[in-house]
Formats: structure tokens, sequence, C-alpha cells
């Protein structure tokens, strides 16, 4: 497995590993799947200071058709945390693997890899909002070195339930 960065030819590998999370989970917050041409827009937005990575799979069939015809597992961003200038070098993380890649370290591979994109990109702290009934993702933020700092309290509505979400954080480590 390895990484590399998104391209517009990756639009339907993404949706088939992030729509089916909008329809049938609570793990991201969007209601309404997207289209093609909003998932392009999506990656033309994160190919510039807040890039998305993707995870080939190099060993089998498992995964999802990419840009280059290699099979993807899943993908990992950054995004912009919040808009005003004093939180530029702070931005938000989330993680995606297909469903036929999980249990496989799909998602540490990720995440690992992300961590030194925002080193090499110059960010310094890295904020994971995720559904507090999310164990998973939970785990993993926990096992590559988040730390968790709060929780909003039924902040969402979704699929007629209210969800917690917990906040956590990772401080990029400076000269290593």
């Amino acid at each position: 497995m390895r990484t590399r960065l998104v391209e517009i030819g990756d639009a339907a590998a993404l949706r088939a590993i992030y729509n089916p999370e909008v329809l049938e989970t609570t793990n991201t917050f969007d209601l309404v799947a997207r289209t093609l041409p909003e998932q392009e827009e999506w990656i033309r937005a994160h190919q510039s200071s807040h890039p998305c990575i993707v995870a080939v799979n190099d060993a089998d069939h498992l995964g999802e058709p990419g840009a280059r015809g290699e099979r993807l597992l899943g993908f990992a961003v950054l995004s912009s945390f919040r808009t005003r200038p004093a939180y530029a070098s702070t931005v938000e993380n989330s993680v995606y693997v297909h469903r036929e890649g999980r249990g496989r370290g799909v998602g540490e591979f990720l995440m690992r890899e992300l961590i030194a994109t925002a080193k090499v990109s110059g960010y310094h702290a890295i904020v994971a909002r995720i559904v507090g009934e999310n164990e998973g993702s939970i785990r993993l933020h926990e096992k590559v070195g988040f730390t968790l700092v709060g929780t909003e309290i039924e902040v969402g509505r979704k699929h007629g339930l209210w969800l917690d979400v917990v906040e956590y954080q990772y401080v990029v480590p400076e000269g290593e």
C-alpha cells in the first residue's frame, strides 16, 4: 500500500467510499450524497494548501478504481479549521476507508501519512471532530497520538438521532 495526492480522475472512487457513509451512517454530518461534479469540485479545492491523499492498494483487487487504474482503499484530507487568520496554522482532518479495506491498517497508514503531509505543509495543529459513537475513528486517532480535548453535546442531528461530537487534537512536533 502507498499514498499519493488525489487526482480529478479519482472522483468516482472517492464517491464510492464516501457516499455510503453519508447515506447509511452518522460518520459524516453530510446529509446528501455527492454527485460526480460535486466530488470533482471538492477534489479541486483539495489540490493546493489543504491536500487530500489516497491509499493505493498494490496487493490485491480490493477497493475502487482510481485515476490511474489503481485500486483505492481510502482517503484522508486536511481542511481549513476556521476562517480567521490566527487559525491558519491549524487544520481539521477527515479519513474514510473503503468498507472492504477496514481492518487492514489502511486508516492508520493514511493518518500517519496525513500527519507527515501536515508537517511538510507547515501546519502546527490538527483537529479531528468525530461523532461520539464512532469508536473505530476514536481508537484510530488515539493510536496515532491525538488527544481528547472536548465534547460537544447534541450538536448534530441525523437519521432522527441527536449526536455528540468529540474533538481530538494533535500538535505537530517541531524539529523532527
